[in-house]
């Protein structure tokens, strides 16, 4: 039985039984190791990849659970991003004696996540977006549980490698969780129960919304070379980023996958640069709206804006035939009048991102049905990358073609002297997107 958690429980107690039946082992004939782990009473041990902010929460929520888990590696780009993350931790954690790192556990550049993994029974993977493909499939590969933070990909090669993997994670019995935390979140688990259950009847339309301000910016610093300076301000390429219809808006995206029980088969839409145009702004777009066209012929809309002094709003609407559903304000059920019929009261609802690795844990620990969240991460995360062909393209993009376009946007080379796929011109203004002109597929 191996020590690092790559055989769940379900799975070991099948074999064991299998090996009962023909030679007559009981539990009490196993080695210590195996019958601790069949009573849950083993250490899960844990690496972080990626030790920003959201690294960082991921972190701490592993170290929330009940189960026994210590966190024993540590990787990042940048070692300063790592100490910051080892840092807060510690802080928060420190005296729960779930940090067990000492300095050869601490892993700094693009490889270290290799080193990181082979130590960890689960492998939290919250680095920027573009390299999630890479990483997913080593630590699949190794036989790790897997925690990873949407978007699963920034390209449509990142995302038919993680369907890829997703099927092996499924063979070896391997837990993945993906952060679409909603689908763990109790408003949206219930709404989503009454929508299929026909309350609104058959829906016919919708709208997805993530308008806010906008994110942090990270100006360049003297001697950065230019590989350092986009993974500094990754949010602003789309190589690792992916833009913000991938990164943010992929939440509401996702839930209207969800309501529909399904995922787009066109989708055309515009979009640019309105406010947000310099040079430490990268390539990406400031707003987007999308319009994606499900199989069944309805259309769900899909706008999102990063841009200051305009209306905020992170929202889902459905129209069926019989009434409508929204997050917008309170997660409600309404007739096509308008008189309320049904209002989930969240107070008292549980952080989804805790119970997203409380369902983890649980399930590594004590068994219960394989969590397999890749393949809905990486078909929302293609939604998105359809989202964002339609509007970088100005044309109508369909899911197969954007699904199999082999245009990849990672570079050929990871390392802080290489070339990032995209630079800047004499002036410090990296190419942006023009629809019309930009070719996608």
């Amino acid at each position: 039985m191996n020590k690092n958690l790559t055989m769940n429980r379900r799975k070991f107690v099948r074999n064991s039984a299998v090996a009962a039946a023909g030679g007559g082992l009981l539990i009490s004939q196993l080695p210590v190791e195996a019958s601790a782990y069949v009573r849950g009473n083993e250490t899960i041990k844990v690496a972080v990849i990626g030790c920003g902010g959201r690294g960082t929460g991921a972190a701490s929520q592993a170290m929330s659970v009940d189960q026994d888990v210590k966190l024993v590696a540590m990787c990042d780009a940048f070692r300063d991003r790592l100490d910051k993350c080892y840092d807060n931790l510690t802080q928060k954690h420190g005296d729960s004696g779930r940090i067990d790192i000492p300095e050869e556990h601490k892993f700094v550049g693009f490889e270290g996540y290799k080193d990181a993994i082979a130590l960890a029974d689960v492998v939290i993977l919250t680095t920027p977006p573009g390299f999630r493909p890479i990483h997913f499939e080593e630590a699949v590969n190794a036989g790790k549980h897997v925690f990873m933070e949407k978007p699963v990909a920034t390209d449509a090669p990142g995302v038919r490698k993680v369907l890829e993997v997703a099927k092996k994670a499924k063979e070896k019995d391997l837990n993945v969780v993906v952060g679409l935390q909603r689908h763990y979140q109790p408003s949206y688990l219930a709404l989503m129960e009454r929508i299929h259950n026909g309350e609104i009847g058959d829906i016919t339309g919708g709208q997805v919304y993530w308008n806010s301000s906008g994110v942090w910016v990270r100006p360049r610093e003297e001697g950065q070379t230019e590989m350092e300076y986009q993974m500094r301000n990754w949010y602003y390429f789309t190589w690792l980023c992916g833009d913000h219809i991938l990164e943010q808006h992929i939440h509401n995206i996702d839930v209207a996958n969800w309501a529909k029980q399904s995922y787009p088969t066109m989708a055309q839409g515009m979009g640019g640069r309105e406010v947000r145009t310099g040079p430490d702004h990268g390539e990406i777009f400031d707003h987007h709206f999308v319009e994606f066209h499900y199989g069944d012929g309805t259309m769900i809309n899909s706008q999102c804006r990063h841009i200051e002094g305009c209306m905020n709003k992170v929202a889902e609407s459905f129209v069926g035939t019989k009434g409508r559903a929204t997050t917008d304000g309170k997660t409600e059920i309404t007739d096509l009048k308008g008189n309320s019929i049904w209002s989930h009261r969240d107070k008292n609802d549980r952080n989804p991102y805790q119970i997203e690795h409380d369902r983890l844990f649980e399930t590594i620990a004590n068994g219960g049905e394989l969590l397999a969240d890749a393949e809905n991460g990486a078909k929302s995360t293609m939604t998105a990358i359809l989202g964002r062909m339609a509007t970088y393209s100005g044309k109508p993009v369909t899911w197969e073609d954007a699904l199999n376009s082999d245009m990849s946007l990672m570079p050929e080379t990871f390392a802080f002297d290489a070339q990032p796929p995209i630079v800047p011109n004499a002036d410090g203004l990296y190419p942006v997107p023009t629809p019309g002109k930009t070719k996608v597929i």
